[in-house]
């Protein structure tokens, strides 16, 4: 019997290392199956059942990325009229043909709702005029005026109001003007206007339309009387204004003027107020030029925001179409000294902050095209 037993202890022995090894085997993969995609729920629609405003006042500062933005508020003492607002958002600047927008580009974005190619003055990347949001209130009856520090035929208040091929075209933007029956004109670029190659004195056809019009040689903006007047061109330069650093001073009163005439009128009105040159500042990568036109144009935002905030019934959007100048503040920097650093003489292309106060504003949060801020006015202007 013992010869029996001794087999069958080496094939139980054998069996349970078996279950042993397999025991301590590492589990098998799992089947390869094919990586999910990613889905993203789509952001929640925007709120548009809450109040609408009566106006709107868009303001771009040109170039006025959230560098130059900090870099004016270090200059101003650590605060900016911007923190006033309670609603702030990104949005995304590239235009059609580039990741890095040029102004016009940027403004026919928000002019027109479109991605389109740089250049491109109210028009689409097949050249076709595109409807202005200026066009449209017009049409609903509504007041329209852009002031700028620029000439007034400059690719970002020219995408409000022209349809031309090139930015370059000013006196085509000019011609343009005459078609848009904008209510308030304050701008640079006179020559644009009465020394044309056509031989044409646009100011004289603007008087035939009923403008009331002077310039910056026959009378000082700032004593100029327009009572009873009722579409008004004001120019402010032969060409383009001065830097703020130079003497030109007129854009806090050709703000003030802009808004009391336009809310002086029985139809509520859109606005475009542009601080053009903190811009030239970032191309000339000079900090001082930047820091200037940034407070020149944070006192405006402070003056149009009080006037909001009174009135109760107008939104009040703050932003720019793009960065210039690729600007950092770099260490060493102290609230009296930035040390100020530029990647480019060029655009940038990062995202660019918006502020939104009054009646809508809440759809202003978020990070989103440049195109949706024209869908966004539109919305809540029910055009």
């Amino acid at each position: 019997m013992k010869y029996i037993v001794l087999p069958i202890l080496l094939l139980c022995c054998m069996a349970c290392a078996e279950t042993q090894e397999v025991a301590n085997r590492p589990p098998p993969p799992p089947p390869t199956m094919p990586t999910p995609p990613i889905v993203t729920s789509p952001p929640p629609a925007p709120d548009f059942s809450s109040v609408k405003p009566r106006n709107i006042i868009l303001m771009i500062g040109d170039g006025m990325g959230l560098p130059q933005i900090t870099m004016g508020m270090y200059s101003l003492g650590d605060s900016t009229s911007l923190e006033k607002f309670p609603v702030v958002g990104l949005h995304k600047s590239h235009s059609a043909d580039d990741l890095v927008t040029d102004s016009a580009a940027g403004a026919t974005a928000f002019s027109a709702g479109v991605k389109t190619y740089n250049g491109a003055i109210g028009v689409d990347i097949d050249t076709q005029a595109v409807k202005t949001i200026l066009e449209s209130c017009e049409e609903a009856g509504m007041n329209t005026g852009m002031v700028a520090t620029s000439v007034i035929t400059h690719a970002t208040p020219g995408s409000f109001a022209a349809h031309v091929k090139s930015r370059q075209l000013y006196e085509d933007i000019a011609l343009d003007f005459l078609d848009a029956d904008v209510d308030v004109l304050i701008g640079g670029g006179k020559k644009h206007f009465d020394r044309r190659e056509d031989e044409r004195n646009l100011l004289e056809e603007f008087a035939d339309l009923g403008y009331t019009i002077a310039d910056f040689v026959k009378q000082p903006l700032a004593s100029w009387n327009t009572d009873g007047a009722d579409k008004l061109l004001y120019l402010t330069a032969d060409g383009n204004p001065l830097p703020r650093s130079q003497g030109r001073d007129y854009l806090p009163a050709a703000a003030s003027l802009a808004i009391n005439h336009l809310d002086a009128k029985e139809e509520a009105f859109f606005l475009m107020i542009e601080g053009s040159q903190i811009d030239w500042g970032g191309h000339a990568n000079n900090r001082d030029y930047i820091i200037s036109e940034f407070e020149e144009y944070n006192a405006v935002i402070a003056d149009v925001l009080e006037w909001a905030k009174a009135d109760g019934e107008t939104l009040v959007v703050v932003t720019a179409d793009h960065e210039t100048g690729g600007l950092a503040i770099n260490p060493g920097s102290t609230r009296d000294s930035i040390v100020a650093a530029f990647t480019t003489p060029k655009h940038s292309a990062t995202m660019i902050p918006v502020f939104a106060y009054g009646p809508g504003s809440e759809n202003f949060a978020g990070i989103y095209q440049n195109t949706a801020i024209y869908h966004k006015m539109m919305a809540l202007l029910a055009l």
